[in-house]
């Protein structure tokens, strides 16, 4: 077995028992960022020196016998996070250069958990599409290709550069953000497991805003278990984030061997959408089989709102990114591009550090928001929002999880879908409701379509219930079997 191969729950073994040493797993690490990275595009930001020292210090708390299961695990942390010392860019122009004099909540859970940071991966600018084509870094590849075709792929997006790193093992694990699917779509289109946890479930104090009521960090990794490893580590209060709950974090790793039978899984009807891709919908099929086979009741339920889901998020994200955004003004820090006057110098510092997709959705928002539009969009679309979260939380009276597909096809070309904006929002069809509702929702990969890329199935739960979508999605991965690996990959 390949040192890439490890997952982190192998790889905390072999290091507990010095068969590899934190600084060895690092160098591997290092060197096939350093390799592979220049065609993927993954990382913005590669830290290999930080990287070793974290190892050093590793090894060292390994050998003192303080080692927690992250010490020593070389991950991926999305460009989003803030990390002292280190540049951070959500991937825009706008915020060069700046370099944080502090560190996000979730970064710092994890370096205080031992875990050794590779680099900052890339992602859509300020997280803002479903492809991370957007990114002023330019475009991440996706390490999977269609059979016989060496045609580009885009990873998903926004946490693409995520995606990407640890599918094409340059991380042994990632961090990424999920507003509208941002975790769950790019893992679907990598073959990999991704969370987006409750709303509330991880602090988002130094995580780079998009839109505050919706924005949660979760984890990436190549199987069910690791990211349950890893949400142990980032979740919990943080009393400098006011959307952060009070709530205990239980041990999401031991929800994995409680298994599914009896408990009662939801079908919505609303979900077989037209046009999705037929691969989808027999996988989504198959899995049905499997969780009732394991022990399962299937229910039938509606999600009535579910078709208003797209539309009403497409109003609120911009809404709230049009007022965060409204800090980059070149006054403060980032880019400055001096103008004639006050006003002059604000409208071409933001003409300049903006890419397209955030000025298009800084524009639906601030229209929106405006008098005269405010009752006529926000408002009404906050009332819809409402109307999504009543359907899950009436569903849930009837069922423990619910069962969808994580996006309506495969990993499409880069600039396949580029010149038209609706067609790309229309990725987010399936993850966007549980974003409305601020439900924990997880992506597991379960299949091939028959072009040969890997595809997702949802899981979705009950607010503050992660570990019931730790049991179910774990029933789905050991029924799957998913093994198959990208053609782009340290080896």
């Amino acid at each position: 077995m390949s040192i890439f191969d490890l997952t982190i729950a192998a790889a905390a073994k072999k290091l507990a028992a010095k068969d590899l040493s934190a600084v060895e797993l690092t160098t591997a690490y290092n060197k096939a960022v350093a390799a592979l990275n220049p065609r993927l595009n993954a990382y913005i930001t590669a830290t290999p020196d930080l990287a070793l020292e974290q190892a050093k210090a590793a090894d060292a708390r390994i050998a003192a016998g303080t080692a927690t299961a992250l010490t020593g695990i070389p991950i991926a942390m999305k460009d989003l996070f803030c990390t002292a010392g280190v540049r951070t860019t959500a991937a825009s122009r706008i915020l060069e250069p700046f370099i944080p004099p502090y560190e996000s909540t979730v970064s710092a859970k994890l370096r205080d958990a031992g875990a050794v940071v590779l680099g900052k991966a890339n992602l859509d600018e300020f997280a803002m599409g479903s492809s991370n084509i957007t990114s002023a870094y330019g475009p991440v590849e996706n390490p999977w290709k269609r059979n016989g075709s060496d045609a580009k792929l885009v990873p998903g997006g926004s946490s693409g550069g995520s995606a990407a790193a640890v599918a094409a093992r340059i991380a042994l694990a990632a961090t990424g953000t999920d507003t509208g699917g941002s975790i769950r779509q790019p893992a679907a289109f990598t073959g990999l497991a991704g969370i987006k946890p409750t709303y509330g479930r991880c602090s988002r104090y130094g995580i780079v805003a998009f839109a505050s009521s919706l924005d949660q960090a979760g984890p990436m990794a190549r199987n069910v278990e690791d990211c349950a490893i890893l949400l142990n580590a980032m979740a919990g209060f943080d009393d400098k984030d006011s959307t952060s709950a009070p709530r205990e974090v239980p041990n999401f790793t031991a929800a994995l061997s409680r298994g599914v039978k009896g408990l009662k899984i939801g079908i919505p009807a609303e979900y077989r959408l037209e046009g999705t891709n037929p691969d989808i919908l027999a996988l989504w099929d198959k899995g049905i089989a499997w969780l009732r086979e394991q022990g399962a009741e299937i229910i039938d339920i509606s999600l009535p709102h579910t078709k208003y889901g797209l539309p009403v998020y497409y109003i609120v994200a911009p809404a709230e990114a049009s007022s965060n955004l409204a800090r980059y003004d070149g006054v403060r820090f980032g880019l400055r591009v001096e103008g004639e006057d006050l006003i002059d110098m604000y409208e071409r510092t933001r003409a300049a550090g903006f890419g397209s997709e955030v000025k298009r959705r800084i524009m639906i928002g601030t229209y929106v928001l405006s008098h005269g539009y405010y009752d006529a969009y926000y408002l009404k679309a906050q009332k819809v929002r409402n109307l999504i979260l009543k359907d899950f939380t009436d569903a849930f009276t009837k069922v423990d999880a619910i069962l969808t597909p994580t996006a309506p096809s495969a990993a499409f070309g880069l600039g396949e879908k580029m010149d038209d904006p609706v067609t790309m929002y229309l990725n987010d069809v399936f993850t966007v409701p549980a974003s409305l509702a601020g439900v924990p929702a997880m992506s597991v990969p379960a299949g091939l379509s028959a072009d040969g890329l890997p595809l997702g199935l949802q899981v979705i739960g009950k607010h503050f219930d992660e570990e019931t979508v730790f049991a179910v999605s774990a029933a789905i991965e050991n029924a799957a079997g998913f093994s198959a690996l990208p053609e782009v990959r340290a080896k």
